[in-house]
C-alpha cells in the first residue's frame, strides 16, 4: 500500500525554483517580476535559455527570496492534518480549497488542462515530497491499454496513488455505451463496471475507488447528470458505486426536491445548481442517518454588490462595445417578441446572477453588470450609450465562485482573461464544498479514531 511519506522539504536550487515557477507563470512575467528588484536585468530570452540548459545564470539572495514569494504557502501540513484526500479532475482547485479549510491534506492531484494546472499551482502548494501532480488520469488507471488486466491496472493504481481517506472528483459527464461489450468480456470481468463504464472518465474514477477503497468519496457534476442520456448515465453511476461497496447518500431520491442537487446561491450571489454524490464504505457502518437534506446552509443570501469591484477601478475594456451591446439587445428583443426567454442577464448590485459558464469569455451575456442603462431612452442616445453594461472582471469571477473572499483578491490568476473566464465557468462554488467537508468530517474522524485505537491495542 502506498502511504504518503513525510520527508525533508529540499531547499530548491536556483534552477529548480525558476523551473517550478515557469510551470505557473510565463517567462516574460518572471523577467519583469525579477526586474522590480534593484540592479536586476533579466529578459525572457535569458530565462528561456536557462530552462533549455543553454545558460546558467545565478539569482542573488534578494532575487531568490523575491521569486519564492510567488509560490503558494501550504495551508495544511501532513503532520497536523485531520484527514487526507485526492483531487481528481481538479480544475483550478475549488473543491480542494473547501476540504483544506476543514484541515484536510491533498496527497494527489490530477488535471489535464495545462492552463488550469497553472492556476491550480499558483494557488495550492504541491510539495513534491508527499504530493503527486498527475496530468492524464488514464496514465494512472491504464484505461487506454486494453491489453492490461484488471489486476495489473489495480496494482499500478495502488503504487501510484497514495492512500487517502476521501476521493474528490468533478468528472466530465459522458454517455455510457454497451455496444462494444462482448458476452465473453462481461463474464470475464471481476467488476461489472469494467464493462458498463469503459471508455468514459468515470471509469477511471471507479477504478481508483476499487483499488484504493477510501473511507468516502465526493463526486460533483452538473445538475443535468440525472437526466443525461434519458437517465441511463446516472443509473449506471449509482449501480457502479453500489457495486464497489459504497452507500450513496440520498440515492433513492429522484424528484424535484432531491437533496443531492445543491444550489451554490446559499454561499455566493449566483444561481448554480450542482449534483453532489457522497458515498461511504458500507463495511465501516458510518453511513446510517446521513442525508444532504441536513447540510447546514448560511441563513443570509449574498448579493452581487458584495463581490463587485469599485466602479472607478474597473478597466474600460470590460464594458461591452457598442456593436456587441446592440447585437445582444436586439437579439433579446427579437426573442422577447416571440415569447421566448432567451437573452442577456442584466443584473444590479442587489440581485443574484445567473450561472457563470465556461463560454463567458465570448460575450459575457449571461451576467452583465448594469451601469445605469435607461430602457426608456432611444438606444442610440449618446448619454445612455455611455452607460453600456459590462462583464464581470476575472477578480469578480473569483469572488463569485468563493475562491476569493467577497472583497478580497487572495486567489491568484496567472492566465489570460479568456482562460480565466473558462476556468471560473468550469469551477465549483468553493464555500459549498467547505460546508460539505465540515458536514462529513465527523464520520471520517470516527473511522480514523477507530483505526488509531485498533493499532494501539
Amino acid at each position: 500500500m502506498n502511504e504518503p511519506q513525510l520527508g525533508l522539504d529540499l531547499y530548491p536550487t536556483d534552477y529548480e525554483l525558476i523551473k517550478e515557477l515557469s510551470s505557473i507563470y510565463d517567462q516574460q512575467f518572471l523577467a519583469d517580476y525579477l526586474n522590480k528588484q534593484p540592479n536586476s536585468n533579466w529578459t525572457r530570452e535569458t530565462i528561456n535559455r536557462w530552462l533549455k540548459g543553454k545558460a546558467a545564470p545565478k539569482l542573488s539572495k534578494l532575487e531568490y527570496d523575491y521569486l519564492e514569494e510567488l509560490l503558494p504557502k501550504p495551508k495544511v501540513s501532513l503532520e497536523d492534518c485531520d484527514f487526507t484526500f485526492i483531487d481528481l479532475f481538479a480544475g483550478i482547485g475549488g473543491i480542494r480549497k473547501g476540504f483544506e479549510e476543514q484541515n484536510g491534506y491533498c496527497v494527489f492531484s490530477s488535471e489535464w488542462d495545462k492552463f488550469a494546472r497553472r492556476t491550480y499551482k499558483a494557488n495550492f502548494a504541491c510539495d513534491h515530497a508527499f504530493h503527486t501532480f498527475n496530468e492524464d488520469i488514464r496514465d494512472i488507471t491504464l484505461s487506454m491499454d486494453s491489453s492490461i488486466s484488471e489486476e495489473e491496472a489495480y496494482k499500478h493504481i495502488d503504487i501510484n496513488v497514495p492512500n487517502h481517506d476521501i476521493l474528490l472528483a468533478g468528472f466530465p459527464c459522458q454517455p455510457f455505451s454497451l455496444a462494444g461489450v462482448s458476452k465473453k468480456n462481461s463474464l470475464g470481468a471481476k467488476h461489472g463496471f469494467e464493462c458498463s463504464t469503459q471508455g468514459t472518465l468515470f471509469f477511471d474514477v471507479a477504478r481508483i475507488i476499487a483499488a484504493k477503497k477510501p473511507i468516502a468519496f465526493v463526486l460533483e457534476n452538473v445538475k443535468n447528470l440525472k437526466s443525461h442520456d434519458r437517465g441511463k448515465t446516472f443509473k449506471v453511476i449509482i449501480e457502479t458505486l453500489t457495486e464497489l461497496g459504497y452507500e450513496v447518500a440520498d440515492a433513492e431520491h429522484t424528484g424535484p426536491n432531491d437533496p443531492k442537487v445543491i444550489n451554490g446561491s446559499h454561499w455566493v450571489p449566483q444561481n448554480r445548481e450542482r449534483i453532489v454524490l457522497i458515498g461511504f464504505r458500507k463495511d465501516l457502518n458510518i453511513h446510517n442517518g446521513f442525508s444532504l437534506k441536513d447540510l447546514p446552509k448560511p441563513t443570509t443570501s449574498p448579493v452581487l454588490g458584495d463581490i463587485l469591484e469599485d466602479a472607478d477601478k474597473v478597466d474600460d475594456k470590460y464594458i461591452l462595445t457598442p456593436n456587441l451591446w446592440k447585437y445582444l439587445f436586439n437579439y433579446a428583443e427579437k426573442h422577447r417578441a416571440k415569447g421566448n426567454g432567451f437573452g442577456y442577464g442584466l443584473v444590479g448590485p442587489d440581485e443574484r446572477a445567473r450561472t457563470l459558464s465556461a463560454r463567458y469569455h465570448k460575450d459575457g451575456s449571461e451576467i452583465l453588470i448594469d451601469r445605469g442603462w435607461d430602457f426608456s431612452k432611444d438606444f442610440e442616445n449618446e448619454a445612455n450609450m455611455a452607460k453600456r453594461p459590462r462583464r464581470l472582471t476575472p477578480l469578480e469571477c473569483s469572488r463569485l465562485m468563493g475562491l476569493s473572499s467577497p472583497q478580497g483578491s487572495e486567489f491568484k490568476i496567472p492566465v489570460s482573461d479568456t482562460q480565466a473566464y473558462k476556468q471560473f465557468g468550469n469551477s465549483v462554488v468553493s464555500p459549498m464544498f467547505s460546508a460539505i467537508a465540515k458536514f462529513i468530517k465527523p464520520r471520517i474522524m470516527q473511522v480514523k479514531k477507530q483505526n488509531t485505537m485498533a493499532k494501539s491495542a
